[in-house]
């Protein structure tokens, strides 16, 4: 392996041996503290133009595998960890980590301190970040202080489908709109704004007998009522929600036409249609193991966690107030109407990796669309 180095913007450098592909990427640099499911964070949209730093330190020992992709493509911006199996061992793997990332043009580094890396994230919050495996670190830090900020731009519409698309249920893959199958295979239909949606979503919605029509970050509402679906999803994803104003629009117009569900991304989307902002998280949630508790059961999840922001629940308005916090920060990790069919978190119920502990809430936004149904 050839030598790496990864430089913050603070001009702290750590060395290390070349994973991946050879050259430079650039991007926020994060950390994730899960022991497993290094391919669904690979290929995670909501990891768009990031630098992942995996805290356990041996990844790659059961390969990638086909059937655990959560997008089309790997969608980080680069990957740093400690210690890299060259030998994975399970039947599903057809590449080894290496490979893998290589074939796909992953830049990334391994043989790195990541404790080290980690505490100084922690310290100094996340930051700007580069791998460069032909540069030196003055040469990649002046390339780097030049780069564009993550926060700077909309990252949803690099990630967002290009075209309308269906999942069905019982399937494996997206289905063109055009195909044959028709609504009556399933029990409910639903719309879902993809913002950076992870294919474990559909899954999920599919197996409660849901036909998801899936709809680009840019639909209107409109567009989406058009085939007047009994609900409405809004997806995970990457990024600022503060460059969202056409998407938050888009729902301020559905909030009171559908039942809505939101994850992730999208809780902060329902935040920002309900009078609140969103601010940035020194070290963000990423992780397995993230204790949240619902105010109203009293209940304590472990949940799944990849986000940057958290909705200010000061500025909640018209109906909206936070319905969970998390255990470690007291932040807003879910929302509820008082009065609409509208309920959304800020974590991963779909997992992927993670625990399925809150799992239910897709049963959840099931028994509100009964409950709306029978009232019509």
């Amino acid at each position: 392996m050839s030598k790496a180095i990864l430089v913050l913007e603070d001009g702290t450098v750590f060395e290390g041996e070349s994973l991946g592909a050879c050259g430079y990427t650039t991007g926020e640099v994060v950390f994730n503290t899960g022991m497993t499911g290094y391919q669904e964070i690979l290929t995670d949209p909501s990891y768009a133009n990031q630098i992942v730093t995996l805290t356990y330190p041996l990844i790659g020992n059961y390969g990638i595998n086909p059937d655990d992709f959560e997008s089309r493509k790997v969608q980080v911006s680069g990957l740093v960890v400690r210690e890299v199996s060259e030998t994975p061992s399970n039947w599903r793997a057809e590449w080894n980590l290496h490979d893998f990332l290589k074939e796909r043009g992953i830049v990334a580094i391994s043989k790195v301190d990541t404790r080290a890396l980690t505490r100084t994230l922690r310290i100094r919050g996340v930051m700007m970040g580069t791998i460069s495996t032909e540069e030196t670190p003055q040469q990649a830090l002046e390339r780097l202080r030049s780069a564009p900020r993550y926060e700077s731009a909309d990252l949803t519409r690099l990630v967002t489908t290009e075209q309308p698309y269906r999942w069905y249920p019982g399937d494996k893959a997206p289905t063109p709109i055009a195909s044959p199958k028709t609504s009556h295979e399933a029990r409910w239909r639903l719309a879902l704004i993809d913002c950076g949606v992870k294919f474990n979503i559909l899954r999920s919605l599919a197996a409660l007998n849901c036909q998801v029509t899936v709809y680009p970050c840019t639909a209107t509402a409109s567009e989406i009522l058009r085939e007047n679906p009994d609900g409405i999803v809004l997806s995970p994803g990457p990024g600022d929600p503060a460059h969202l104003g056409y998407i938050v629009n888009t729902v301020r117009a559905l909030v009171e036409r559908k039942p809505i569900m939101g994850v992730c991304l999208g809780n902060q989307l329902l935040g920002y249609a309900f009078g609140s902002r969103t601010f940035k998280l020194k070290f963000g949630h990423r992780g397995s193991n993230h204790p949240v508790k619902d105010l109203q059961s009293g209940r304590v999840y472990i949940t799944s966690q990849n986000h940057g922001y958290a909705v200010d629940p000061d500025k909640l308005r018209d109906g909206m107030e936070v319905a969970q916090i998390n255990l470690n920060d007291g932040t807003v990790e879910g929302l509820r109407h008082r009065e609409l069919p509208i309920f959304s978190i800020q974590y991963h119920p779909e997992a992927s990796p993670g625990p399925n502990d809150s799992a239910n809430l897709f049963h959840r936004f099931i028994e509100i669309l009964e409950q709306v149904e029978a009232k019509k």
